[in-house]
């Protein structure tokens, strides 16, 4: 009996010892896959095998001027960058680019436009002269990239005019200004409306366009994939263009530090006393690789300042990507 019982206690000891060193191996095979798992994701290898190393996001601790921001990957429909993306803020000047595409939606891009009198009383002068034709294109392009409000409500009233056939250029302006509005709201651009083609503060004071820095971005998008001549001439730092009564105009763009960023696709500007600094961009230095940024409510100087800081981030990223 105690022989037995002997027997039956040395057996019990050597299973638990069995049963410890498998465990032992065990809790020693997890570390190890463990570690191993580690040390491929914080050193992935390429397929040269040579070892990369992970760093940081470049966009973290970034901090600028502006009010509002984005900046939107259209390739992988990634936010790389945000600040109050959302947020509805005056739009001004930016409102251009919409007021273009629907001038272009509405009548041929041959369409002649003539510059009344009553179109150069709106604020800031850009040269255009009275009674002075122009193809609807090269007008939406001199527009654009001197930030012109008296080419603007040329285009807006006369090409109202054609769609309503109205002899009233104020109806013909207004009806112009539902079809912007018309066409953001088929975009989705929820925060976005207009009551200025121009986009300049009304006579009494309230914002002549209103827009968040996101539906900026996702206007951008729009326009680069489905009109992208809109923006062609946008991307230069001066360019001649020449009316139909052979006046040659050297358009200035109204954003100052253009031949300064790298893969400038497109630019538009935008400023006034309630909007403050805007800006909105698109570059391309990977080729194929298109990112809009967006800066809104910052101060006039401030927002070229922001824009350069996004860009140089956004270089970063994309070196890392």
């Amino acid at each position: 009996m105690e022989e037995n019982e002997a027997k039956f206690k040395k057996e019990l000891e050597s299973k638990k010892i069995i049963n410890l060193g498998l465990l032992s191996a065990l809790i020693l095979g997890s570390i190890f896959l463990i570690s191993f798992y580690t040390a491929r994701k914080i050193n992935p290898k390429n397929d040269s095998g040579i070892v990369k190393k992970e760093t940081n996001n470049p966009f973290i601790g970034t901090t600028i001027e502006g009010r509002g921001a984005i900046v939107w990957d259209i390739v992988n429909q990634e936010v790389l960058f945000e600040k109050n993306s959302n947020l509805s803020m005056p739009l001004a000047s930016i409102a251009k680019v919409v007021m273009a595409l629907t001038a272009i939606d509405l009548v041929p891009q041959s369409t002649i436009i003539q510059i009344n009198k009553e179109f150069l009383n709106e604020e800031g002068d850009t040269g255009l002269f009275v009674d002075e034709k122009w193809e609807l294109k090269d007008l939406i392009d001199f527009s654009l990239i001197t930030s012109s409000n008296d080419a603007a409500t040329a285009i807006a009233s006369i090409t109202g005019l054609n769609i309503n056939e109205a002899d009233n250029l104020e109806i013909g302006r207004n009806e112009f200004i539902g079809r912007m509005n018309e066409i953001v709201s088929k975009m989705g651009l929820s925060q976005t409306n207009f009551k200025k083609e121009s986009g300049l503060d009304t006579a009494d004071g309230l914002s002549g366009a209103n827009s968040s820095a996101k539906d900026v971005a996702m206007l951008f998008e729009y326009v680069l994939k489905n009109h992208p001549e809109i923006l062609e001439a946008t991307k230069y730092g001066n360019v001649n263009i020449r009316s139909l009564n052979e006046i040659t105009h050297n358009a200035k763009n109204t954003n100052i530090t253009i031949d300064k960023t790298a893969g400038i696709v497109a630019s538009k500007t935008g400023f006034t006393e309630k909007s403050g600094g805007n800006l909105a961009i698109i570059i391309d230095p990977a080729i194929g690789r298109p990112v809009v940024i967006v800066v809104l409510g910052s101060s006039f100087d401030g927002r070229f300042s922001d824009v350069e800081i996004l860009s140089k981030k956004t270089l970063e990223y994309l070196l890392q990507s």
